[in-house]
Parts: C-alpha cells; structure tokens; sequence
C-alpha cells in the first residue's frame, strides 16, 4: 500500500451517480491544495451497467491515470436489470465489486455496501482477499442513506467510509457539499456523512489499514476541468458564435456544453438531423462572416468527408471536432482509441487539405483549438481538432490563468469594403476572391452584403471570381496556390515557441519515445520511472500532425539509436504517418499498441520499453502488441 497517493476507484451501475460523486470528490480535494486526475469507464449500452470512475490524488503534479489502484468503494449497480448469475450479462448487481479485483493492489482497500452486494455471490473472494492482503469495509450503506433520506445519498456514506479510513478531514468534503447542494438536501447529507463516518472510527479502528492522504498546496487558483470543457472554452474565447451538430459519444459532451453557453454570448446552437447537415451549416454560417464549428466522433465524421472537401474548395475557414472512440463501425462507442487519424488526415476527395491538432491534455486542448480557429479563418483552410475519449472524459486540475488569455473575435484574413474598391474585380463585376499569385497564397475573402464583393462560391474548381474554370493552367496555378498554405502554415507553426510540440526527458538520452495526443501524460510518467531506474530515456509528444512537423521529428529520431512508438490502435497509424512524412527511419521505428478499450498505464509503457528495446524480446501479455522495426 503506498502512503504518497490515494488511487480511488468508485463502482456502482449507470444512474447510481458515480460520475458526479468522483468529479465532487476530486474537486473536493483538488481544492485541498492535491493534484487530482480521473479515469472514467462506463458501459457502451443504452440500458446501462457496471460503471467506475477512479481519482488519482497526489502532492505532486500528476498527467496520467496510475497502475491500478489502491482503494474500492463498490456501491453495487442498484439499478441492475438482471441479477442472475446465468443471465446475459451475469450477475450485474454484483459486477462493481467482482470486475474491480484484478487490477487493485496487494494491501489495498475494499469498501462495499452490504446492503445491496453479497459477497458470498463471489464464489473465490475470502481466498483473494487473503492472498493479496485486503483490507475489507462490509458497511451497510444502503441502509445508512434510507435512515435519512433517499438511497442515493448511500455515495455520500461511501465518501464518508473513504475520509474516515484514508484520514480525509470531514471539513474538506462537507464545504463543498455546502456549497453546491440546496439546504434541504444538505442537512440529511450530512447527517448520512456523519453516521457511515462513525461506523468506521468506532468499528473499525483496530484494523486500519496504513494508507493515509498526503498533503500539499499549489501555489495558484486550480481549475478542475475536462478536455471537453477546454475545447469548448476555447472556442468560446476564440470568437465562434455558430455550432450545428447532432450528438455522437464521446463528441457529444463539447457540443452539449458549447450548446449551453452560446445563448449568453449571442451565438447560436443548431442540433440537425445528421452530421452531413451539421458541417454544411457551419460552413454556410462561416461564409456569412460568422466564427464556426461543428463535430463528431468517427461514425459522424465520415458523413461530413463532402461538406470538408467543399471547405476546402471554396476555401472556407471552419473548425471541426473529431473525438475517436474505438470502431470501425459503432465498434465501443464508450471506450477510448486511436484509430481515427488515417481517417481525419485523408478523408474527402482530391489532393485535400486541411490542419490537424491533436492535444494531450486539457491545458493543450484549449490553447490548441484556438490555434485552430486562427490558422483556419487566417487561412482559409478546415482546422480539424482530434482528440480521444480519454482526454474528452478525465478531469485534471489546470491553472485558471491557462483561460486568462484575451477573447479574438478578428475573422482574419477579410478584406474591408475601402479595399474592396480597389481590388481586381472580373469584367461581370464580380470580386476576383480566388486570385492567383498573392501574398501567403491566401485571397482576401469578402462577407456577403459588402458592396463590391460579390463573387461565385462553388465546389468546382473555378477561375478568380468563381465561375467553373477546367483550364489546365488555371487548375494548376489554383491547386498550387492551395497546397502551398500548408508550408506557410508550418513555418508559421515552427516560428510559434508557444505551440510547438512536447519535448520531456535528458537531451542527450539514448532512446527515444515517441507518441501523439492523449498518451503524451501517461508517456511522460514513463520516461521518468526509465531514467530513475538507470534508462536513458526522453519523449518526444506530438500534437500538430498536419503539417508535419518534419524537422522537429527528424532531430528527435536523428539524436537516438531507437525510437519506440507508442499510441492506442492497432495499424501503427502514427507510426506510418512519421514514415511517410519522413521518408526513412522504418529501421529505427518499433510500436507499442494498445488497443483493448482502455488507454495505456505507465508501467505497461515501461514494461514495453524494456522489454522489447532495452532486452530486445517479447511481450507476453494480451494487453499491449509490440511491432518491430522494418529492419529487424
């Protein structure tokens, strides 16, 4: 059992409250002076089931989920459909206490309602509780909660047993619940609190465990947030006014939380009937003069390829929000993968063109998806923000200055009404919008109702002032002026020391680690357990994957003997996008996959590491796949 963090896992069934309890419980304790971070699993089935969440609790900053986990409150799925064991499903009832074992650690705390779960249903759970030396809480909390009040206040029992046991000052716990709960609910809570904490100082004191909390201050105001919410808020504070989308987990929770808060700004929120109309009416609304964006996970994405091809045709800025989960097809709707960056980078028709951001974190994500929206309406190009239900979903604190950054509502490069009479018209009168041979290859666009800026917008390809054009030469010159965007933009990128990617770990390390997106915090943990147990080891996290940053990579890999590549699907996607951008290094370049449904663990990341690099073998578990170089 170990006394420098708390690992706190809280089980029961959809609808038992278990996500809102976590997110209080870690903001409780967040604002302790800890660094929190959640993991949150649930079910991929409308009718529900067995669901968990864990908050990690530490003095010192913390960017990933832990390696199992040190403490279990199994509340029990209360709304199970089906409590046989010969069911469907098996015993749902008692599925939050008997699928929580394996990954608990040796010495940990089992807490459970025996109110509602039988341990006796279990048949192995006397034998596995003495072999692994848990330490068990049979409290009937169900009972405790129906004594004074309703049977859901049974969580705030289990978060009363967790101070009591883990040495949580009650305080910490009561002031949040004043804050944020009506008198009327408040008093029974407390008085639920109250009780289940009793039981266990009064009952249970010989047999305490040694795990206590720690203890720390963070030197500024925290925010506990999601990559949801900071994709959102940043977007917010980037201007966008407009939003059409239909909901699609895990995108879901960004347009449901843009759909909250646009009314107060005066924008505007468009739920439609399918995801091709989504992007057709953000594309229309940005042509208006408007900031816009829209969304989905994969599924839904697909559907928006032609309305993305259009954008890019008639160079219309738009953001889009790809959130992966795994497929293809509905494939886990609620679990988290990778396998989506083939997709967003290729999808739609021709020699396409668009930026892609891929954040680690929830601080990334905000500042990423501003960056989106300036590169996209400065351009005139689809910036697309990819991101995975891992960091959609888990909560960690942030720094509240990270949003002090000032609103820009600018809608870049639009050209005025004094310019417009001076600009190239065609004989027709029409605005020459596409015009050839200027500066950063990016034609100032006009807004519809500015006199002398009438021009054609179509999705085929056209000559200055819109009208359908197949000359060769103008094609070309049209095409070139397109592609070219993207070498501006990168350089621009590469001049930008805000936003370039995540280098961690000794300059001069032998090895290297590479990743994108949500498994840059796990990866960082990682490299720091190698280098404290001798490795030489560093990190290189990308999250600006088109353009490519082709220098950066190339220094990274060019300064190690071997680079192992780590990320959740199992194509090596990453993996082949690097080659292909690079050209070469399919001899230094090996894999690390994972693809299961659950994001990586660091010490699975260790363990890939040495194993297949440092002692050139094998993995042997289900869990992760090691691919080697082209050349071994």
């Amino acid at each position: 059992m170990t006394t420098d963090e708390l690992i706190w896992r809280i089980a029961g069934g959809s609808g038992d409250g278990i996500a809102s309890t976590s997110q209080n419980f870690a903001k409780a304790l967040m604002r302790s002076g800890l660094d929190v971070f959640t993991h949150r699993h649930y079910p991929s089935r409308i009718r529900g089931g067995h669901t968990y969440t864990e908050v990690r609790v530490s003095a010192d900053p913390i960017r990933s989920r832990g390696d199992g986990y040190n403490f279990l409150l199994a509340l029990g799925d209360s709304f199970a459909r089906n409590p046989q064991e010969n069911a469907y499903y098996g015993n749902e009832e008692v599925k939050p206490l008997s699928e929580n074992l394996d990954d608990l650690d040796d010495g940990g705390v089992i807490v459970y309602d025996s109110g509602l779960l039988d341990t006796d249903d279990i048949p192995d759970f006397d034998q596995r509780v003495e072999e692994h030396g848990w330490h068990v809480y049979d409290i009937d909390l169900r009972t405790i909660a129906r004594e004074h009040g309703r049977e859901v206040m049974r969580n705030t029992a289990g978060v009363a047993v967790t101070c009591a046991i883990a040495g949580i000052e009650p305080e910490v716990i009561k002031s949040l619940m004043d804050d944020t709960m009506p008198e009327k609910v408040f008093e029974p809570n407390m008085s639920v609190f109250d009780d289940a904490y009793g039981v266990v100082t009064e009952e249970y004191d010989a047999d305490a465990p040694d795990i206590s909390i720690p203890s720390g201050s963070h030197d500024e105001e925290q925010v506990l947030i999601s990559g949801s919410d900071a994709i959102a808020y940043g977007a917010l504070d980037e201007g966008c006014r407009f939003i059409a989308g239909y909901p699609m987990t895990p995108w879901t929770e960004v347009f449901t939380i843009m759909s909250q808060n646009l009314p107060e700004v005066g924008g505007i929120s468009e739920q439609v009937e399918d995801e091709i109309a989504a992007a057709a009416l953000a594309i229309g609304a940005s042509h208006a003069g408007v900031k816009a964006m829209s969304g989905s996970s994969g599924g839904g994405f697909a559907l928006m390829s032609e309305p993305l091809g259009l954008a890019e045709m008639t160079e219309t800025p738009v953001v889009l929000i790809e959130a992966m989960r795994a497929g293809p097809s509905t494939g886990m709707p609620t679990k988290t993968e990778q396998g989506d960056l083939e997709h967003v980078l290729y999808t739609s028709q021709g020699d396409s063109h668009r930026v892609v951001f891929a954040p680690a974190d929830a601080e990334e994500a905000y500042r990423q998806t501003r960056r989106a929206f300036q590169i996209a309406y400065e351009y005139q190009i689809p910036s697309i923000v990819l991101y995975d239900q891992k960091n959609g979903g888990e909560l960690q604190n942030v720094p509240a200055s990270v949003f002090d950054e000032a609103p820009n509502p600018d809608l870049g490069s639009v050209i005025t009404e004094a310019e417009l009479a001076d600009a190239p018209h065609d004989p027709s009168g029409k605005y020459n919008r596409f015009q050839h041979g200027v500066e950063d290859n990016v034609s100032p666009r006009s807004i519809p109702g500015q006199e002398g800026g009438r021009y054609l917008a179509t999705g085929n390809e056209h000559m200055p002032a819109g009208h359908i054009s197949e000359s060769p030469d103008n094609r070309v010159n049209q095409v070139n002026r397109r592609m070219s965007k993207m070498e501006t933009i990168r350089a621009e990128l590469d001049a930008d020391g805000g936003q370039r990617n995540f280098h961690h770990g000794p300059a001069d390390a032998d090895y290297g680690i590479l990743t994108f997106g949500s498994q840059q915090g796990t990866a960082v943990e990682a490299v720091d357990r190698l280098n404290d147990e001798g490795e030489s080891v560093k990190l290189l996290g990308v999250s600006e994957l088109a353009p490519y940053p082709v220098e950066e990579v190339t220094g990274f890999i060019e300064s190690v003997n071997e680079v192992l590549v780590v990320e959740m699907n199992a194509s090596a996607q990453f993996r082949g996008l690097t080659q292909k951008e690079l050209g070469r290094f399919g001899d230094k370049l090996s894999s690390l996959l994972k693809y299961n449904g659950n994001p990586f663990e660091p010490a699975e990341i260790v363990e890939g590491f040495v194993t297949s690099i440092v002692e050139d073998g094998r993995l042997p578990g289900h869990e992760t796949k090691f691919v080697p170089a082209a050349g071994d």
